[in-house]
C-alpha cells in the first residue's frame, strides 16, 4: 500500500518512518519522495531536513530534533517543535521524541519521521514505533539506504566480490566485548560505525581481539556528501595517518564516521574504485553570477561534476519604464501585427507571460504566429508557458545562431514581414540588423530593464574576496563588472572561466587572470571546460604523487600562473 492511500484517523493520523540514507538526496527512494510529498509535518534532525524538505510541499510544518546538549550521557535525541500550531506560549517545547511524533499526527496528520540511514538501523525509532502502537497511531516504514552500506560505496570499497567474505556491522558505540571478540577472531570484512576520534580505540579493539595491525583500513567523514574524505591507513597506523592529515586533534572530533576493515579496502583497490572523490570538480564551491531560476541547469550540472554551485544574481530584472510600447506590441500579436515573435532570453518570456496575465491571455495567443527562441533555456521556458517554438537554433545558440537559420522575408509566402522582438534595454543590436537585411520589419521593444543586483551577503562578500570559492563562472561581460561592483573582485586563488573572448576581456580589465575560456558561447560548454580543468589538475597532482586540493586549500603564494585552456 502506497503512503499516498494509507489510511488516516481524524484523530490519530499517520506516521511515516522515513530512512533519509547517508547524505546524498539523490539516494531517497521513490517511496520518500512520494511520502515526502504528502506529508503535513516533518520530524528529523537538522542535517536530515536539509535532505528531504526538497521534496516536501510548500508550508509544510517541521520539528527539528536534535541530541539533547545537557544530557551528553545517553545522547537521547530530544525534539524542538518550530510549528507554530504546535506551541502557544512562544517558548520552544523540548519533549519526549515518541510522544511529539504522535502529538504532530493528531488531527489527522500526516507525519514524516525522518531518520538518517535507515530506519530499521536507527537506535531509537523502534521505540517510537512501539508507542505508535500503544498509542493506536498508525504507521509505516519507508526503507532508506543504510549508512554502512552506501558510505563505503561511495568511498569506493567494496564489502564483497567474487571471492565472497562475511561482512560484520558494528556500532562502536553500544559494541560489546564479545562483539569485538567474534568480529576480531573473524577474517571478514568489518563495516565499524563511529566518530573520528574514536576511529583508533575501534581499531585497538580489533587488534587486541585477534586482527593483525597490519589489516587494510579505510576512515570515510560526510559520506555520500560533497564534503566527503576518506583516508586509507591499517588498524595499527591510523591513529597516525589521521595525526599526519591533520585531522585529529579536532573539535570535530565527534563527527560519525564509517571505517571499513578488511582486504577489500585495501588503498591499492580503492585508488582504482573511488569513483565519488575523483571527479573533476569534487568539493569545489563554484561562483553562479546568476539567479536560481536561470542558473538551474547549469547547477545541476555543476553537481554532477562535484562541484558545490553557489548562485549569486549580479543583475535584477525591471519593468520597463514606460510601458506603453509593450502593450501596443502585445495588442498588435493578437490582432495578427506580426508574422513572427522573437525570444531572446527566459527574461524576455517572462515579461510577455506576465503581460498576457495581466491582459487575461494565455498560450493560445500565439495561434497563427511562428515562434523563435534563441537557445534550450529560452525554448524550455516557452514550452513550459504552452508554446512550442518553429525555431530554435541548430548551431550557435546565440543571435547570430538564430539568424544563420531564420528564413529570408518571402513576400509569396509570408503574409505578413513584421517580427515582434521583445528584449532587455541593454541588448545588441546585432539581431535586429540581421533581421533587416533578410527583408524583415522588426518592432524592437523593451520588454524589461537589466539593473545591477543588491550585494550579496556579508558572508558571500568575504568568501568571494578571500579565496573561499575555488571557481568563478563568467557567462557576459556585465556579469564580470556587476560582481565585481556589488562584492568585490575575486581572490587570485580562485579560477576564472569565461564564455568567450569578449568576456575574458572584460575580465582582464579588471585584473582577473583568466584560467578557463569555453570552446563555444554556451553556458553548458563553459561548465564542461572547468571540469576538463578540474580533472588536468587533479592528474598533474596524482602524477607528481602531491595531495589533490581544491584551489581554495591552496596558500596564495603558492599560486603558479596558469595559461588559458580553450
Amino acid at each position: 500500500m502506497s503512503p499516498t492511500t494509507f489510511p488516516t484517523g481524524p484523530e490519530h493520523g499517520h506516521v511515516t518512518f522515513l530512512g533519509a540514507g547517508p547524505g546524498d538526496p539523490g539516494l531517497l527512494t521513490l517511496r520518500a519522495v512520494e511520502a515526502l510529498a504528502h506529508a503535513d509535518v516533518l520530524v528529523a534532525e537538522h542535517e536530515v531536513l536539509d535532505v528531504v524538505r526538497t521534496h516536501a510541499r510548500q508550508g509544510v510544518s517541521e520539528v527539528h530534533t536534535d541530541a539533547d546538549p545537557s544530557d551528553p550521557g545517553t545522547g537521547a535525541p530530544q525534539l524542538k517543535v518550530v510549528d507554530g500550531a504546535s506551541t502557544t506560549s512562544g517558548v520552544p517545547a523540548v519533549r519526549d521524541a515518541a510522544h511529539l511524533v504522535m502529538e504532530a499526527a493528531r488531527g489527522g496528520r500526516r507525519v514524516v519521521r525522518a531518520v538518517t540511514g535507515d530506519p530499521g538501523l536507527d537506535t531509537y525509532a523502534a521505540e517510537e514505533m512501539l508507542a505508535c502502537v500503544a498509542a493506536g497511531v498508525p504507521f509505516e516504514v519507508v526503507p532508506g539506504i543504510a549508512n554502512a552500506v552506501g558510505v563505503p560505496a561511495y568511498a569506493g570499497v567494496p564489502l564483497r566480490d567474487a571471492e565472497g567474505a562475511d561482512v560484520r556491522f558494528v556500532d562502536a558505540r553500544t559494541a560489546s566485548d564479545r562483539c569485538w571478540t567474534e568480529v576480531g577472531a573473524s577474517d571478514g570484512t568489518v563495516v565499524v560505525s563511529t566518530t573520528l576520534d574514536s576511529v583508533a580505540a575501534a581499531a585497538g579493539e580489533l587488534v587486541s581481539a585477534g586482527r593483525k595491525p597490519d589489516t587494510p583500513m579505510t576512515v570515510t567523514i560526510a559520506g555520500t556528501t560533497t564534503r566527503q574524505r576518506t583516508w586509507a591507513a591499517t588498524l595499527g597506523t591510523v591513529a597516525q595517518t589521521l595525526k599526519q592529515a591533520k585531522v585529529l586533534p579536532s573539535p570535530d572530533g565527534g563527527r560519525p564516521v564509517i571505517a571499513v576493515v578488511g582486504e577489500r579496502s585495501a588503498p591499492a583497490r580503492r585508488d582504482q574504485l573511488s569513483w565519488f572523490e575523483s571527479k573533476p570538480l569534487f568539493g569545489w564551491k563554484v561562483l553562479v553570477p546568476r539567479t536560481k531560476e536561470q542558473a538551474a541547469s547549469l547547477s545541476d550540472q555543476l553537481r554532477s561534476y562535484g562541484a558545490v554551485p553557489s548562485e549569486v544574481p549580479t543583475i535584477a530584472v525591471e519593468p520597463p519604464r514606460t510601458p506603453q510600447q509593450m502593450e501596443r506590441a502585445v495588442k498588435g500579436l493578437v490582432t495578427g501585427r506580426y508574422e513572427w515573435i522573437a525570444f531572446t532570453s527566459v527574461n524576455a518570456v517572462k515579461a510577455v507571460r506576465e503581460k498576457f496575465e495581466e491582459y487575461g491571455l494565455d498560450a493560445r495567443a500565439f495561434a497563427g504566429i511562428k515562434v523563435a527562441a534563441v537557445g534550450e533555456q529560452t525554448a524550455n521556458a516557452l514550452i513550459a508557458f504552452g508554446v512550442k517554438p518553429d525555431l530554435v537554433p541548430s548551431g550557435e545558440q546565440s543571435a547570430a545562431g538564430l539568424l544563420e537559420d531564420w528564413p529570408p522575408y518571402d513576400p509569396v509566402f509570408d503574409p505578413i514581414d513584421r517580427v515582434f522582438l521583445p528584449r532587455a534595454d541593454i541588448a545588441t543590436e546585432t539581431l535586429v540588423a540581421g533581421l533587416i537585411e533578410l527583408g524583415w520589419e522588426v518592432d524592437d521593444v523593451t520588454a524589461y530593464r537589466t539593473v545591477r543586483a543588491s550585494p550579496p551577503p556579508a558572508t558571500t562578500r568575504e568568501a568571494i574576496k578571500g579565496g573561499g570559492f575555488d571557481a568563478v563562472l563568467f557567462t557576459s561581460s556585465s556579469t564580470v563588472r556587476n560582481l565585481v561592483g556589488i562584492a568585490g573582485k575575486p581572490h587570485n586563488v580562485t579560477v576564472i572561466a569565461c564564455i568567450g573572448p569578449a568576456t575574458a576581456k572584460t575580465a582582464e580589465e579588471h585584473g582577473l587572470r583568466v584560467d578557463v575560456m569555453a570552446p563555444e558561447p554556451s553556458v553548458h560548454k563553459l561548465a564542461e571546460a572547468l571540469a576538463d580543468f578540474g580533472l588536468r589538475r587533479r592528474a598533474s597532482a596524482v602524477e607528481a604523487g602531491d595531495p589533490v586540493t581544491r584551489p581554495s586549500e591552496r596558500r596564495p603564494g603558492a599560486r603558479r600562473r596558469r595559461s588559458t585552456s580553450t
